[in-house]
Protein backbone atom coordinates (compact mmCIF):
# COMPACT_ATOMS: atom_id res chain seq x y z
CA UNK A 1 0.00 0.00 0.00
CA UNK A 2 1.66 3.20 -1.22
CA UNK A 3 0.28 5.70 1.28
CA UNK A 4 2.15 8.66 -0.20
CA UNK A 5 0.73 7.96 -3.66
CA UNK A 6 -2.78 7.57 -2.27
CA UNK A 7 -2.49 10.85 -0.39
CA UNK A 8 -1.14 12.71 -3.40
CA UNK A 9 -3.98 11.31 -5.51
CA UNK A 10 -6.89 11.89 -3.15
CA UNK A 11 -5.90 14.86 -1.01
CA UNK A 12 -8.85 17.24 -0.68
CA UNK A 13 -7.31 20.40 -2.10
CA UNK A 14 -10.26 22.63 -1.17
CA UNK A 15 -9.15 22.46 2.47
CA UNK A 16 -5.93 24.17 3.48
CA UNK A 17 -4.45 25.80 6.56
CA UNK A 18 -5.68 26.09 10.11
CA UNK A 19 -9.05 27.78 9.63
CA UNK A 20 -11.72 25.22 8.70
CA UNK A 21 -15.41 25.95 9.22
CA UNK A 22 -18.79 24.84 7.94
CA UNK A 23 -18.40 27.30 5.08
CA UNK A 24 -15.31 25.39 3.94
CA UNK A 25 -16.76 21.89 4.19
CA UNK A 26 -20.26 22.50 2.85
CA UNK A 27 -19.17 22.44 -0.83
CA UNK A 28 -17.46 19.10 -0.12
CA UNK A 29 -20.56 17.69 1.53
CA UNK A 30 -22.51 18.68 -1.56
CA UNK A 31 -19.97 16.83 -3.69
CA UNK A 32 -20.17 13.66 -1.60
CA UNK A 33 -23.93 13.44 -1.04
CA UNK A 34 -24.44 11.42 -4.24
CA UNK A 35 -22.03 8.73 -3.03
CA UNK A 36 -22.60 8.85 0.74
CA UNK A 37 -25.36 9.77 3.15
CA UNK A 38 -24.98 13.37 4.35
CA UNK A 39 -27.20 14.45 7.21
CA UNK A 40 -27.75 17.29 9.64
CA UNK A 41 -27.66 15.74 13.10
CA UNK A 42 -28.75 18.89 14.91
CA UNK A 43 -27.72 22.45 15.56
CA UNK A 44 -25.15 24.27 17.65
CA UNK A 45 -25.79 26.95 20.27
CA UNK A 46 -25.82 29.55 17.48
CA UNK A 47 -28.01 27.35 15.28
CA UNK A 48 -25.30 26.24 12.89
CA UNK A 49 -25.83 22.76 11.41
CA UNK A 50 -23.77 19.85 12.69
CA UNK A 51 -23.25 17.56 9.71
CA UNK A 52 -22.52 13.87 9.47
CA UNK A 53 -21.32 11.66 6.64
CA UNK A 54 -22.19 7.96 6.61
CA UNK A 55 -20.14 5.86 4.22
CA UNK A 56 -19.95 2.13 3.63
CA UNK A 57 -22.30 -0.73 4.35
CA UNK A 58 -20.17 -3.12 6.41
CA UNK A 59 -20.96 -4.71 9.74
CA UNK A 60 -18.01 -3.14 11.61
CA UNK A 61 -19.11 0.30 12.74
CA UNK A 62 -16.60 3.15 13.14
CA UNK A 63 -17.69 6.41 14.80
CA UNK A 64 -15.42 9.43 14.19
CA UNK A 65 -15.74 13.06 15.22
CA UNK A 66 -13.42 16.05 14.75
CA UNK A 67 -13.27 19.69 15.85
CA UNK A 68 -14.89 19.08 19.19
CA UNK A 69 -12.50 21.94 19.89
CA UNK A 70 -13.22 24.50 17.20
CA UNK A 71 -9.60 25.60 16.67
CA UNK A 72 -8.33 22.03 16.10
CA UNK A 73 -8.83 21.47 12.38
CA UNK A 74 -5.93 19.29 11.22
CA UNK A 75 -7.79 16.03 11.71
CA UNK A 76 -10.79 17.45 9.83
CA UNK A 77 -8.54 17.90 6.80
CA UNK A 78 -7.20 14.38 7.22
CA UNK A 79 -10.74 13.01 7.44
CA UNK A 80 -11.77 14.67 4.20
CA UNK A 81 -8.66 13.28 2.53
CA UNK A 82 -9.82 9.85 3.71
CA UNK A 83 -13.39 10.47 2.52
CA UNK A 84 -12.03 11.52 -0.87
CA UNK A 85 -10.17 8.20 -0.99
CA UNK A 86 -13.32 6.29 0.02
CA UNK A 87 -15.16 7.80 -2.91
CA UNK A 88 -12.63 6.29 -5.31
CA UNK A 89 -12.66 2.96 -7.12
CA UNK A 90 -9.44 1.77 -5.47
CA UNK A 91 -9.57 -1.89 -4.47
CA UNK A 92 -8.83 -1.02 -0.84
CA UNK A 93 -11.56 1.63 -0.86
CA UNK A 94 -14.10 -0.94 -2.04
CA UNK A 95 -12.92 -3.42 0.60
CA UNK A 96 -13.23 -0.86 3.38
CA UNK A 97 -16.71 0.21 2.30
CA UNK A 98 -17.83 -3.42 2.22
CA UNK A 99 -16.32 -4.22 5.61
CA UNK A 100 -17.04 -1.00 7.55
CA UNK A 101 -19.75 1.57 8.08
CA UNK A 102 -18.12 4.92 8.84
CA UNK A 103 -20.16 7.51 10.74
CA UNK A 104 -18.22 10.78 10.61
CA UNK A 105 -19.00 14.14 12.22
CA UNK A 106 -16.37 16.41 10.64
CA UNK A 107 -17.08 19.52 12.75
CA UNK A 108 -18.83 18.93 16.06
CA UNK A 109 -18.32 22.52 17.26
CA UNK A 110 -19.14 24.79 14.30
CA UNK A 111 -19.47 27.89 16.49
CA UNK A 112 -16.00 27.37 17.94
CA UNK A 113 -14.67 26.62 14.46
CA UNK A 114 -15.96 29.92 13.10
CA UNK A 115 -14.68 31.92 16.10
CA UNK A 116 -11.46 29.85 16.15
CA UNK A 117 -11.85 28.98 19.83
CA UNK A 118 -11.45 25.77 21.77
CA UNK A 119 -14.82 26.19 23.48
CA UNK A 120 -18.35 26.45 22.09
CA UNK A 121 -20.50 29.61 21.98
CA UNK A 122 -21.37 29.15 25.68
CA UNK A 123 -17.64 29.02 26.55
CA UNK A 124 -17.93 25.32 27.45
CA UNK A 125 -15.19 22.81 26.65
CA UNK A 126 -17.20 20.03 25.04
CA UNK A 127 -14.52 17.54 26.04
CA UNK A 128 -15.39 18.15 29.69
CA UNK A 129 -19.15 17.76 29.19
CA UNK A 130 -19.60 14.03 28.76
CA UNK A 131 -21.40 13.59 32.09
CA UNK A 132 -23.51 16.74 32.32
CA UNK A 133 -24.32 16.87 28.58
CA UNK A 134 -25.19 20.50 29.15
CA UNK A 135 -24.57 21.62 25.56
CA UNK A 136 -26.50 20.82 22.39
CA UNK A 137 -23.30 19.69 20.66
CA UNK A 138 -22.54 17.23 23.49
CA UNK A 139 -26.04 15.82 23.37
CA UNK A 140 -25.86 15.38 19.60
CA UNK A 141 -22.60 13.43 19.89
CA UNK A 142 -24.00 11.19 22.62
CA UNK A 143 -27.25 10.59 20.71
CA UNK A 144 -25.30 9.56 17.61
CA UNK A 145 -23.17 7.23 19.71
CA UNK A 146 -26.19 5.62 21.36
CA UNK A 147 -28.04 5.13 18.08
CA UNK A 148 -25.06 3.93 16.01
CA UNK A 149 -23.66 1.54 18.64
CA UNK A 150 -20.10 1.68 17.25
CA UNK A 151 -17.46 -0.99 17.51
CA UNK A 152 -14.69 1.66 17.57
CA UNK A 153 -14.59 5.39 18.33
CA UNK A 154 -12.06 7.86 16.95
CA UNK A 155 -11.77 11.11 18.95
CA UNK A 156 -9.83 13.56 16.75
CA UNK A 157 -7.89 16.56 18.10
CA UNK A 158 -4.90 18.86 17.62
CA UNK A 159 -2.18 19.47 20.19
CA UNK A 160 0.03 22.50 20.71
CA UNK A 161 3.61 22.90 19.54
CA UNK A 162 4.89 22.74 23.13
CA UNK A 163 4.91 18.92 23.18
CA UNK A 164 7.92 16.78 22.41
CA UNK A 165 8.86 13.12 22.72
CA UNK A 166 12.05 11.25 23.47
CA UNK A 167 15.16 11.92 25.55
CA UNK A 168 16.50 14.36 22.96
CA UNK A 169 13.07 15.64 22.10
CA UNK A 170 11.60 15.68 18.67
CA UNK A 171 8.24 17.31 18.01
CA UNK A 172 5.23 15.20 18.96
CA UNK A 173 3.88 15.24 15.42
CA UNK A 174 1.16 12.66 16.05
CA UNK A 175 0.13 11.40 19.47
CA UNK A 176 -2.34 8.73 20.54
CA UNK A 177 -4.13 7.58 23.64
CA UNK A 178 -6.17 4.57 24.56
CA UNK A 179 -8.10 6.33 27.35
CA UNK A 180 -8.48 4.78 30.76
CA UNK A 181 -11.91 3.49 31.70
CA UNK A 182 -11.39 3.66 35.49
CA UNK A 183 -9.24 5.45 38.06
CA UNK A 184 -6.88 2.49 38.28
CA UNK A 185 -6.14 2.70 34.53
CA UNK A 186 -6.70 -1.03 34.18
CA UNK A 187 -6.60 -2.75 30.81
CA UNK A 188 -9.69 -4.74 29.90
CA UNK A 189 -10.63 -6.27 26.54
CA UNK A 190 -12.10 -2.98 25.34
CA UNK A 191 -9.05 -0.87 26.13
CA UNK A 192 -6.79 -3.64 24.81
CA UNK A 193 -8.35 -3.36 21.35
CA UNK A 194 -7.63 0.37 21.25
CA UNK A 195 -4.07 -0.26 22.45
CA UNK A 196 -3.47 -2.85 19.72
CA UNK A 197 -4.91 -0.53 17.07
CA UNK A 198 -2.64 2.33 18.17
CA UNK A 199 0.39 0.03 18.05
CA UNK A 200 -0.46 -0.87 14.45
CA UNK A 201 -0.77 2.79 13.42
CA UNK A 202 2.46 3.63 15.22
CA UNK A 203 4.29 0.90 13.28
CA UNK A 204 3.25 2.64 10.07
CA UNK A 205 4.03 6.18 11.22
CA UNK A 206 7.52 5.23 12.43
CA UNK A 207 8.39 4.64 8.77
CA UNK A 208 7.70 8.32 8.04
CA UNK A 209 8.36 10.20 11.30
CA UNK A 210 10.69 8.01 13.38
CA UNK A 211 10.73 9.16 16.99
CA UNK A 212 7.95 11.69 16.49
CA UNK A 213 4.94 9.71 17.73
CA UNK A 214 3.84 10.31 21.30
CA UNK A 215 1.53 8.80 23.86
CA UNK A 216 -0.85 11.09 25.72
CA UNK A 217 -1.33 11.01 29.49
CA UNK A 218 -3.96 8.42 30.49
CA UNK A 219 -5.20 9.93 33.76
CA UNK A 220 -8.88 9.04 34.06
CA UNK A 221 -11.52 11.77 33.80
CA UNK A 222 -15.06 10.56 33.20
CA UNK A 223 -15.99 14.09 32.04
CA UNK A 224 -13.82 13.54 28.95
CA UNK A 225 -15.71 11.93 26.10
CA UNK A 226 -13.04 9.37 25.26
CA UNK A 227 -12.88 8.13 28.84
CA UNK A 228 -16.67 7.99 28.91
CA UNK A 229 -17.00 5.95 25.72
CA UNK A 230 -14.18 3.62 26.79
CA UNK A 231 -15.97 3.11 30.12
CA UNK A 232 -19.13 2.24 28.18
CA UNK A 233 -17.29 -0.63 26.53
CA UNK A 234 -16.36 0.81 23.12
CA UNK A 235 -12.65 0.81 22.16
CA UNK A 236 -11.77 4.48 21.76
CA UNK A 237 -8.67 6.06 20.24
CA UNK A 238 -7.65 9.66 20.85
CA UNK A 239 -5.74 11.28 17.98
CA UNK A 240 -3.63 14.39 18.60
CA UNK A 241 -2.30 16.09 15.46
CA UNK A 242 0.83 18.02 16.42
CA UNK A 243 3.78 19.92 15.01
CA UNK A 244 6.16 18.93 12.23
CA UNK A 245 9.18 21.21 11.83
CA UNK A 246 8.20 24.32 9.86
CA UNK A 247 4.67 23.05 9.23
CA UNK A 248 2.57 25.63 11.07
CA UNK A 249 -0.29 25.20 8.62
CA UNK A 250 -0.17 21.46 9.47
CA UNK A 251 -0.29 20.29 5.90
CA UNK A 252 2.33 17.61 6.52
CA UNK A 253 0.59 16.53 9.71
CA UNK A 254 -2.73 16.12 7.88
CA UNK A 255 -0.97 13.68 5.56
CA UNK A 256 0.25 11.67 8.54
CA UNK A 257 -3.28 11.60 9.99
CA UNK A 258 -4.44 10.18 6.64
CA UNK A 259 -1.67 7.57 6.85
CA UNK A 260 -2.73 6.64 10.39
CA UNK A 261 -6.40 6.38 9.50
CA UNK A 262 -5.84 4.24 6.45
CA UNK A 263 -3.29 1.94 8.07
CA UNK A 264 -5.48 1.51 11.16
CA UNK A 265 -8.57 0.58 9.18
CA UNK A 266 -6.47 -1.80 7.10
CA UNK A 267 -5.19 -3.42 10.31
CA UNK A 268 -8.74 -3.96 11.56
CA UNK A 269 -9.78 -5.27 8.14
CA UNK A 270 -6.88 -7.73 8.09
CA UNK A 271 -7.66 -8.72 11.70
CA UNK A 272 -4.06 -8.20 12.77
CA UNK A 273 -4.87 -6.25 15.93
CA UNK A 274 -5.84 -9.35 17.93
CA UNK A 275 -2.24 -9.84 19.11
CA UNK A 276 -1.51 -8.25 22.49
CA UNK A 277 0.57 -5.11 21.84
CA UNK A 278 0.55 -3.65 25.35
CA UNK A 279 4.34 -3.53 25.55
CA UNK A 280 4.61 -1.86 22.13
CA UNK A 281 2.00 0.70 23.15
CA UNK A 282 3.69 1.66 26.41
CA UNK A 283 7.04 1.84 24.61
CA UNK A 284 5.65 4.83 22.72
CA UNK A 285 7.18 7.73 24.69
CA UNK A 286 4.78 9.91 26.62
CA UNK A 287 4.38 13.53 25.56
CA UNK A 288 6.19 16.13 27.63
CA UNK A 289 6.18 19.92 27.54
CA UNK A 290 9.68 20.82 26.37
CA UNK A 291 9.31 23.15 23.36
CA UNK A 292 8.80 26.78 22.55
CA UNK A 293 8.39 27.93 18.98
CA UNK A 294 11.56 30.06 19.03
CA UNK A 295 14.43 29.96 21.50
CA UNK A 296 16.89 32.88 21.58
CA UNK A 297 20.18 31.88 23.19
CA UNK A 298 23.20 33.74 24.58
CA UNK A 299 21.74 37.25 24.72
CA UNK A 300 23.04 40.10 26.87
CA UNK A 301 20.43 41.91 28.93
CA UNK A 302 20.48 44.67 31.52
CA UNK A 303 18.61 43.61 34.65
CA UNK A 304 18.48 46.00 37.60
CA UNK A 305 21.44 47.89 36.14
CA UNK A 306 23.50 44.73 35.90
CA UNK A 307 24.56 43.07 32.68
CA UNK A 308 24.00 39.33 32.41
CA UNK A 309 23.74 36.68 29.75
CA UNK A 310 20.62 34.59 29.42
CA UNK A 311 18.12 32.97 27.06
CA UNK A 312 14.54 33.81 26.25
CA UNK A 313 11.75 32.14 24.31
CA UNK A 314 8.74 33.17 22.28
CA UNK A 315 5.59 31.25 21.46
CA UNK A 316 3.20 31.86 18.60
CA UNK A 317 -0.27 33.02 19.52
CA UNK A 318 -2.84 31.95 16.91
CA UNK A 319 -5.06 34.89 16.03
CA UNK A 320 -8.02 34.90 13.68
CA UNK A 321 -7.75 37.82 11.29
CA UNK A 322 -9.75 38.39 8.12
CA UNK A 323 -10.89 34.75 7.93
CA UNK A 324 -7.41 33.32 8.30
CA UNK A 325 -5.14 32.42 11.20
CA UNK A 326 -2.00 34.47 11.71
CA UNK A 327 0.82 33.60 14.10
CA UNK A 328 1.92 36.34 16.52
CA UNK A 329 5.22 35.66 18.28
CA UNK A 330 4.94 36.60 21.96
CA UNK A 331 7.82 36.64 24.44
CA UNK A 332 6.93 33.89 26.89
CA UNK A 333 9.84 33.09 29.23
CA UNK A 334 13.29 34.38 30.22
CA UNK A 335 16.01 32.43 31.99
CA UNK A 336 18.43 29.56 31.62
CA UNK A 337 15.60 27.42 30.20
CA UNK A 338 17.41 24.21 30.98
CA UNK A 339 15.72 21.24 29.34
CA UNK A 340 13.76 23.50 26.99
CA UNK A 341 14.14 23.41 23.22
CA UNK A 342 13.03 25.61 20.35
CA UNK A 343 11.50 24.50 17.09
CA UNK A 344 13.81 27.25 15.85
CA UNK A 345 16.89 28.23 17.87
CA UNK A 346 18.75 31.48 17.29
CA UNK A 347 22.19 32.24 18.70
CA UNK A 348 22.42 35.89 19.72
CA UNK A 349 26.23 35.60 20.09
CA UNK A 350 26.21 37.41 23.48
CA UNK A 351 25.07 40.63 21.87
CA UNK A 352 22.76 43.06 23.63
CA UNK A 353 18.95 43.04 23.57
CA UNK A 354 17.12 46.27 22.66
CA UNK A 355 13.32 46.49 22.83
CA UNK A 356 11.38 48.78 20.53
CA UNK A 357 10.86 51.06 23.55
CA UNK A 358 14.56 51.17 24.35
CA UNK A 359 14.38 48.60 27.13
CA UNK A 360 17.31 46.25 27.54
CA UNK A 361 15.40 43.21 28.76
CA UNK A 362 12.65 41.18 27.06
CA UNK A 363 9.19 41.66 28.53
CA UNK A 364 6.87 38.72 29.07
CA UNK A 365 3.66 38.85 26.97
CA UNK A 366 5.08 41.53 24.65
CA UNK A 367 5.33 41.01 20.90
CA UNK A 368 8.64 39.56 19.78
CA UNK A 369 9.83 42.76 18.04
CA UNK A 370 13.34 43.79 19.09
CA UNK A 371 16.95 44.18 18.03
CA UNK A 372 20.03 42.17 18.96
CA UNK A 373 23.18 44.23 18.89
CA UNK A 374 23.49 47.02 16.35
CA UNK A 375 22.76 45.06 13.20
CA UNK A 376 20.14 42.37 13.87
CA UNK A 377 16.47 43.33 13.88
CA UNK A 378 13.62 40.91 14.61
CA UNK A 379 9.95 41.35 13.77
CA UNK A 380 7.43 38.79 14.97
CA UNK A 381 10.34 36.66 16.14
CA UNK A 382 11.90 36.53 12.66
CA UNK A 383 15.15 38.19 11.69
CA UNK A 384 14.64 40.93 9.12
CA UNK A 385 17.25 41.16 6.39
CA UNK A 386 18.70 44.60 5.94
CA UNK A 387 18.22 46.37 2.63
CA UNK A 388 21.53 47.48 1.17
CA UNK A 389 21.86 50.52 -1.05
CA UNK A 390 24.37 50.71 -3.90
Amino acid sequence: MDLQLLFDTYKEDLLYGRYVTNIHIEPLLKKYEEEFQVRIEGYSVLEKPIYSIIAGSGTTRIFIWSQMHGNESTTTKGLFDFISFLKSDEVLSQQLKEHFTFYIIPILNPDGAEAYTRVNANAIDLNRDSVNLSQPESRILRNCFDEFKPHYCYNMHDQRTIFGVGDEPKPATVSFLSPAYNDQRNINDCRQKAINLIAAMNDTLQQYIPGQVGRFDDSFNINCIGDMFQSLGVPTVLFEAGHYKGDYEREITRKLIFFALLSGFHAIYENVIVVNKTKDYFNIPQNKIVFYDILFKNVKINYENKEKFTNFASQYREVLFDNSVIFQAIISEIGNLDGIYGHAEIDCNREEFFGTDGSKIPKIDEKADFSIGKDRRFVNGQEVLKAFSI
